[in-house]
């Protein structure tokens, strides 16, 4: 478990990489995310940015295996799940895209159902 000063400087270099993003400079985005990691390495809000960050950058394979660390700390993130089937797809990786696909949609319809009043 991370204390109150490691998360508020993963928070800080989190909000660092979005300016990064914002100016369209996703390698510098990159590095703050790491560090942003770094301080917290649970802060599943920077992976899904770096994961973003990094396929904007084509490196799919890294941007996969974040996507997946994600999945293994929230097994029920859906966006991580819509990540790797996206992933996926850009690397032609048909049948993975479409399991990740299913998992994401299947994930939603739970959360759906457990609104009150659905």
């Amino acid at each position: 478990m991370t204390d109150q000063n490691d998360r508020q400087t993963a928070e800080d270099h989190y909000y660092a990489a979005l300016d990064f993003v914002a100016d369209g400079d996703h390698q510098a985005a990159v590095a703050e995310y790491q560090k942003s990691l770094s301080a917290d390495p649970t802060f599943t809000e920077a992976m899904h940015g770096m994961s973003r960050a990094l396929q904007d950058l084509g490196r799919f394979d890294e941007a996969i295996a974040v996507a997946k660390r994600i999945a293994e700390f929230d097994p029920d993130d859906v966006l991580a799940h819509t990540s790797l089937s996206v992933l996926y797809q850009k690397k032609g990786m048909i049948p993975e895209a479409e399991e990740e696909g299913n998992k994401a949609r299947v994930l939603g319809w739970k959360q759906q159902l457990k609104k009150p009043g659905v």
